[in-house]
Protein backbone atom coordinates (compact mmCIF):
# COMPACT_ATOMS: atom_id res chain seq x y z
CA UNK A 1 0.00 0.00 0.00
CA UNK A 2 1.19 3.41 -0.67
CA UNK A 3 0.50 5.71 2.17
CA UNK A 4 2.55 9.02 3.03
CA UNK A 5 4.34 8.70 5.66
CA UNK A 6 5.34 4.85 4.85
CA UNK A 7 8.54 5.56 3.30
CA UNK A 8 10.70 6.24 6.48
CA UNK A 9 8.50 4.85 9.17
CA UNK A 10 9.92 3.85 12.72
CA UNK A 11 6.96 1.94 14.38
CA UNK A 12 4.79 -0.49 13.38
CA UNK A 13 1.64 0.20 11.93
CA UNK A 14 -0.44 -2.17 13.54
CA UNK A 15 0.88 -2.24 17.32
CA UNK A 16 2.43 1.36 16.69
CA UNK A 17 5.47 -0.07 18.94
CA UNK A 18 8.90 1.09 18.15
CA UNK A 19 12.43 1.23 19.21
CA UNK A 20 14.65 3.34 20.52
CA UNK A 21 17.06 3.98 17.78
CA UNK A 22 17.63 7.99 17.70
CA UNK A 23 19.06 9.80 20.34
CA UNK A 24 18.22 13.57 19.75
CA UNK A 25 17.81 13.98 15.61
CA UNK A 26 15.19 12.43 13.87
CA UNK A 27 17.00 9.56 12.29
CA UNK A 28 20.23 9.98 14.04
CA UNK A 29 20.08 6.88 15.02
CA UNK A 30 22.45 7.65 17.88
CA UNK A 31 20.56 5.41 20.42
CA UNK A 32 22.42 3.44 22.71
CA UNK A 33 19.87 1.08 24.33
CA UNK A 34 17.83 0.31 21.09
CA UNK A 35 15.07 -0.19 23.61
CA UNK A 36 11.10 -1.13 22.94
CA UNK A 37 9.01 1.78 22.52
CA UNK A 38 5.03 1.49 23.54
CA UNK A 39 2.85 4.22 22.12
CA UNK A 40 2.09 6.39 25.46
CA UNK A 41 -0.43 8.64 23.65
CA UNK A 42 -0.87 10.79 21.07
CA UNK A 43 -0.61 15.19 20.42
CA UNK A 44 -1.47 16.85 17.14
CA UNK A 45 0.66 19.89 15.93
CA UNK A 46 -1.23 23.12 14.99
CA UNK A 47 -1.73 22.32 11.41
CA UNK A 48 -3.47 19.01 12.57
CA UNK A 49 -0.77 16.58 12.26
CA UNK A 50 -0.95 13.24 14.61
CA UNK A 51 2.13 12.54 16.56
CA UNK A 52 2.67 9.29 18.35
CA UNK A 53 4.18 9.85 21.72
CA UNK A 54 6.47 6.77 22.30
CA UNK A 55 8.28 6.10 26.11
CA UNK A 56 11.27 4.03 25.98
CA UNK A 57 10.60 0.49 28.36
CA UNK A 58 14.34 0.25 28.70
CA UNK A 59 15.70 4.10 29.35
CA UNK A 60 12.46 5.73 29.97
CA UNK A 61 13.06 8.44 27.35
CA UNK A 62 10.21 9.79 25.42
CA UNK A 63 10.49 10.58 22.04
CA UNK A 64 7.28 12.14 19.49
CA UNK A 65 6.88 10.44 15.77
CA UNK A 66 4.79 11.09 12.84
CA UNK A 67 1.86 9.04 12.20
CA UNK A 68 1.66 7.36 9.15
CA UNK A 69 -0.88 7.14 6.55
CA UNK A 70 -1.88 3.22 6.95
CA UNK A 71 -1.46 3.23 10.89
CA UNK A 72 -4.26 1.13 12.16
CA UNK A 73 -6.37 3.96 13.30
CA UNK A 74 -8.34 2.14 15.82
CA UNK A 75 -5.17 1.75 17.69
CA UNK A 76 -4.70 5.51 17.50
CA UNK A 77 -7.90 6.02 18.57
CA UNK A 78 -7.68 3.83 21.50
CA UNK A 79 -4.67 5.68 22.80
CA UNK A 80 -6.26 9.19 22.14
CA UNK A 81 -9.38 8.51 24.16
CA UNK A 82 -7.09 6.53 26.87
CA UNK A 83 -7.65 9.71 29.04
CA UNK A 84 -11.02 9.64 28.72
CA UNK A 85 -11.15 6.28 30.91
CA UNK A 86 -9.55 7.66 33.82
CA UNK A 87 -11.60 7.56 36.64
CA UNK A 88 -9.59 11.01 37.94
CA UNK A 89 -10.84 12.95 34.98
CA UNK A 90 -13.96 15.35 35.97
CA UNK A 91 -16.83 14.42 32.97
CA UNK A 92 -18.58 16.91 34.24
CA UNK A 93 -15.62 19.61 33.43
CA UNK A 94 -15.19 18.20 30.00
CA UNK A 95 -18.53 18.53 29.31
CA UNK A 96 -18.59 21.90 30.71
CA UNK A 97 -15.92 23.01 27.61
Amino acid sequence: MDAPGTAHRNHCPHCLTSLHVDHRIPGDRRAGCRGPMAALSVTVRPDGEWLIIHHCQACGGLSANRIAGDDNALALLRIAVRPLSDSRLPVSALLAL
